[in-house]
């Protein structure tokens, strides 16, 4: 159940890359004097904002314990800072260099495993991470001779690093017998706050508070972000990730990009006539169906005769 639900989560996740992108056609073609850079944090700060807002009725009846509150706070922290420094980076670098590099944590976190434990990592975990390297390369379209260490590339780098301490939070034994509802509400809420003041710092005019999100077009594209990729995405995550290793988590995640790759082959152009903007459908190509396939192989070798990890939250009496 655990795995199933955190694939789950990655299906939500998946369904933002169109959709932000149909936003940004939208909101740039309203708004020409607004930057990349504001567009990108002000969405951050509005959808997490409004999921928030969302999550209200559903924790008035199970209000956050001071331990849930700072387990959402920091994964709050290190999710908007890791988004921040994504979203910079892409300034500087391609999307399908971004969503390589962004896969580093699964590197990450196996090394973070080993130095915990004092045992080097099972043959099964390094050879799932390397599939997974070498599905994430084919599927993103990054050949090794084309790679290069940027200001682009090295703030994607940094937004992985800090992607993972985010996920060993949800592992931290300390933070046992936490809820995952009254969680994501403190991290959506921890993010807003984190990215308001600097909207208001990159805002042309005090207007771009709220023009970006001003059309009926645009606040329905927030709240399926809202709504899906954060309430739901991370709700999913947040209950669900304290019961799998962390490292298992990391592989896990990697799926999000071949489910992205599969939204993308009928979402856009659905979205296109939404916004009114020419958004055509990607079609399936060999390197969604090769990168694909080896990142799901490492999935299932992670799979493969597992055994049981122990629930963070043990089950009622």
């Amino acid at each position: 159940m655990p795995v199933a639900m955190l694939i789950l989560a990655c299906v939500l996740w998946a369904v933002s890359f169109p959709v932000i992108k149909a936003l940004n056609l939208e909101q740039t073609a309203r708004l020409p004097g607004a930057s990349e850079t504001f567009l990108a944090i002000w969405l951050q700060m509005a959808r997490f904002a409004l999921a928030a807002a969302i999550m209200i009725p559903l924790i008035a009846h199970q209000l956050p314990t001071r331990k849930e509150l700072i387990q959402g706070t920091r994964l709050g922290l290190w999710g908007g800072l890791g988004m921040a420094l994504q979203a910079w980076g892409l300034n500087y670098t391609e999307a399908s260099t971004s969503a390589f590099l962004t896969q580093a944590y699964c590197v990450i976190l196996p090394l973070v495993a080993c130095i915990k434990t004092r045992r080097a990592p099972t043959l099964k975990v390094l050879t799932a991470t390397a599939l997974v390297i070498i599905g994430g390369a084919i599927l993103s379209g990054v050949k090794p001779g084309e790679l290069k260490i940027g200001r682009g590339e090295a703030a994607t780098l940094a937004a992985a690093f800090i992607f993972t301490f985010q996920i060993l939070t949800l592992e931290n034994p300390k933070y046992d017998g936490n809820r995952g509802i009254p969680v994501t509400f403190a991290m959506c809420a921890a993010i807003a706050v984190i990215f308001l003041p600097v909207v208001a710092f990159l805002a042309p005019t005090p207007a771009h508070l709220i023009s970006p999100g001003a059309t009926w077009q645009a606040f329905t594209l927030i709240l399926v972000l809202a709504l899906v990729c954060s309430v739901g995405a991370y709700g999913l995550m947040n209950t669900w990730q304290p019961r799998v290793s962390a490292t298992e988590a990391g592989l896990i995640y990697t799926t999000e990009p071949v489910f992205t790759a599969a939204f993308v082959l009928f979402l856009p152009a659905m979205l296109g006539q939404l916004v009114h903007s020419g958004y055509p459908n990607e079609s399936l190509t060999f390197s969604l169906v090769a990168g694909g396939s080896l990142i799901l192989a490492a999935n299932l070798l992670m799979q493969w005769k597992r055994r049981p990890h122990p629930p963070a939250i043990a089950p009622a009496p």
